[in-house]
């Protein structure tokens, strides 16, 4: 009788060793799999802010250039913008547009 618990606490302690472990590599594996996604989510929001900061910004270069002239108001909106799009890793099609606007009388 003592073999046959010894050999129950045996299998138990295993089963429970072999679940847990398991247990442990699900965990893992969603863990990576939520990190993955996560990563993928930041990325769309960098490249989507990204974009609509570039739109932002042609507009505000577009309408101030035609202008000759910036609001002071809207000069501060364009340096926040502009190192917000720098900071994202924008391209520097608006660096051209930045030295245009700077160029610009700010009233």
């Amino acid at each position: 009788m003592n073999y046959f618990i010894t050999g129950a606490v045996s299998f138990s302690v295993g089963l429970l060793s072999f679940l847990i472990q398991q247990l442990y590599k699900d965990n893992k594996r969603l863990r990576e799999n939520r990190k993955q996604v996560n990563l993928t989510k930041e990325s769309a929001i960098k490249e989507a802010l990204c974009c609509l900061l570039r739109v932002q910004l042609i507009q505000y270069h577009d309408h101030y250039m035609e202008m000759l002239e910036i609001p002071s108001y809207a000069y501060e909106n364009w340096v926040m913008m502009y190192n917000a799009y720098h900071d994202l890793g924008g391209n520097g099609m608006i660096t051209k547009m930045d030295e245009e606007i700077k160029d610009l009388s700010i009233r």
